[in-house]
């Protein structure tokens, strides 16, 4: 005898909440961002990429400078969004810390010189740009509910 309230325990843990989506979705950007990087023809001079320093001229959709190593980033920080996507606590953390780091690799980018060996990742003006996108809006986002707008107001506790 099943209430039409009570929610099945498979059903239930499905929910996402705010922060839960949007570590989810910037995970799989970036698992589809390191992948596309080594596509030749989204990824231009596709020859010329190296595994890593600023002589990579490979050019993720024309734009974004790309090397292997920046490539092999883009998919652990898609793994890590998608398995910190699984609570809101550590979606929240990887949001936050995640966007810190971007700030700091567009600080980075902004007081290196592009053709100097410290141009490890590499980064280009359009990179620069991006982090500073990517950064302000992760940290922004991470203070996004933990909780289902459903769970509001309960007094029942819940994990």
């Amino acid at each position: 005898m099943s209430d039409s309230t009570t929610r099945h325990p498979d059903t239930a843990g499905m929910r996402r909440t705010p922060v839960q989506i949007a570590a989810l979705i910037y995970g799989i950007v970036f698992l589809i961002v390191g992948v596309a990087g080594f596509i030749p023809g989204i990824t231009t001079n596709y020859d010329t990429m190296q595994f890593g320093g600023h002589h990579s001229e490979a050019m993720l959709m024309g734009i974004f400078q790309v090397s292997i190593l920046h490539n092999i980033v883009h998919l652990l920080y898609g793994i890590v969004g998608l398995l910190l996507a699984r609570r809101p606590g550590s979606a929240r953390h990887y949001l936050l810390w995640g966007g810190v780091i971007y700030l700091v690799l567009w600080l980075y980018g902004l007081f290196i010189d592009h053709d100097s060996s410290a141009n490890f990742v590499p980064l280009n003006d359009a990179d620069n740009w991006l982090h500073l996108v990517l950064g302000v809006t992760m940290i922004g986002l991470s203070f996004l509910p933990r909780r289902r707008s459903t769970d509001v107001g309960r007094t029942d506790p819940r994990p």
